[in-house]
C-alpha cells in the first residue's frame, strides 16, 4: 500500500470511526505529512518504523525549534496513526507507544476583565451593518463561552430567543444546549434587520452570522475585528476570539458557579481541562487579597 493510500484511509478513519471534528483531522493530517516526508527521505516504509526512527525524527523537529506542546499533541497523534494501522492489520506493533512526551508547563490563558470587554464593545461603530454584527458576535462569544468554530457555524436552526438557549456542535460533533444571556438576545435582534437586507448565498441561508457578501462569516475575519477593536480599545493583551471563552469560564468562576457546570456549558469531555480556570480563580484571590486585607496595606 503507498503513503498516499494510508494516509487517505487515515484520513477516513478519523471521520468516520473517530469522529473528529474538521480542524483535528486537518491537526492530525499535518502532523502525518510530517513523518511521511521523515519516512521517504529516510527511505523506510511507516509499517517498518521503529522507536529509534521516531526518536530521531523527533529530534528533527525539536532542532526546528518546536515548541513542547506542539511536540506533544503530534505524539498523541503518531500513537493514534500506529494504532490505527494496528486495526488494518498494517503492522503488528505500536512503535509510538513508550515514546514519551515532553512535559509541558501550566500555561494559563489570557483573560479580559469585564471592563476590558465593555472597552472593547464601546469602540464598535454600531451605525454600521459591520458593527451592529461585530457587537453581536463578542457578545455572544462571551455570554455563551463558544469556540469561534462553534459561533461561525451558528444557525438559525440553533437559536432559541425566547427559551434563551443556543444549540452548538463542538468538537467531535458533539452537540450541547448553552444559555445566551438577554444582552447577546438583544444585539442579534439589532443585527437581523441588516441580515434580511443582504444577498445570501445559496447554501449559507440558516447561517446567523453572515458576511456583506452573504457567505457564513469566517473566523479570519472574526479575528482580524477583534484585533482591531482591542487595539482601538488601548488593550495590549494578546487577543484572539478565544480570550473571550476564556474570560467566560474565569468571570463564572470568580462569582461562584460550580466548576462542573462550566464544564458543561464549555464541552469539555474532561474537567481536568476545565481546571485551569481554578488556577487562575486562584491568582485573582489572591490579588484580592492583598489588595484588601489589612496587613497588606502599605504603611
Amino acid at each position: 500500500m503507498t503513503n498516499d493510500q494510508i494516509t487517505s484511509r487515515y484520513k477516513r478513519y478519523l471521520l468516520l470511526e473517530k469522529g473528529l471534528a474538521a480542524n483535528s483531522i486537518e491537526a492530525y493530517m499535518t502532523d502525518l505529512q510530517k513523518l511521511i516526508a521523515y519516512c521517504e527521505t529516510h527511505h523506510v516504509a511507516p509499517s517498518l518504523l521503529k522507536r529509534e526512527h521516531l526518536e530521531e525524527f523527533l529530534a528533527i523537529l525539536y532542532d526546528e525549534h518546536h515548541s513542547p506542546r506542539s511536540t506533544a499533541r503530534l505524539i498523541s497523534g503518531l500513537k493514534s496513526f500506529f494504532r490505527f494501522m494496528q486495526l488494518e492489520r498494517l503492522r503488528e506493533d505500536n512503535p509510538a507507544e513508550l515514546v514519551e512526551a515532553p512535559k509541558i508547563g501550566l500555561k494559563l490563558p489570557v483573560v479580559l476583565s469585564v471592563e476590558e470587554i465593555d472597552a472593547i464593545l464601546a469602540v464598535i461603530d454600531i451605525s454600521t451593518m459591520e458593527g451592529t454584527r461585530n457587537s453581536a458576535i463578542i457578545e455572544t462569544l462571551y455570554s455563551c463561552g463558544v469556540r469561534i468554530s462553534e459561533l461561525t457555524g451558528l444557525r438559525f436552526s440553533d437559536y432559541f430567543p425566547n427559551e434563551g438557549f443556543i444549540k452548538v456542535e463542538g468538537k467531535g460533533s458533539k452537540q450541547r444546549l448553552v444559555p445566551i444571556s438577554d444582552v447577546a438576545i438583544q444585539k442579534i435582534g439589532n443585527w437581523l434587520p441588516y441580515r434580511r437586507e443582504i444577498d445570501i448565498k445559496k447554501g449559507n441561508e440558516d447561517f446567523l452570522f453572515v458576511s456583506s457578501r452573504g457567505k457564513a462569516i469566517s473566523r479570519i475575519t472574526v479575528f482580524h475585528y477583534i484585533k482591531q477593536y482591542a487595539e482601538a480599545a488601548g488593550i495590549k493583551k494578546n487577543i484572539s476570539p478565544h480570550v473571550f471563552r476564556h474570560s467566560f469560564a474565569t468571570h463564572l468562576l470568580e462569582r461562584g458557579a460550580n466548576i462542573r457546570v462550566i464544564q458543561e456549558m464549555l464541552g469539555h469531555e474532561k474537567i481536568t481541562t476545565t481546571e485551569i480556570y481554578t488556577h487562575i480563580d486562584r491568582n485573582f484571590l489572591r490579588q484580592e487579597i492583598i489588595e484588601h486585607h489589612p496587613r497588606n496595606k502599605k504603611i
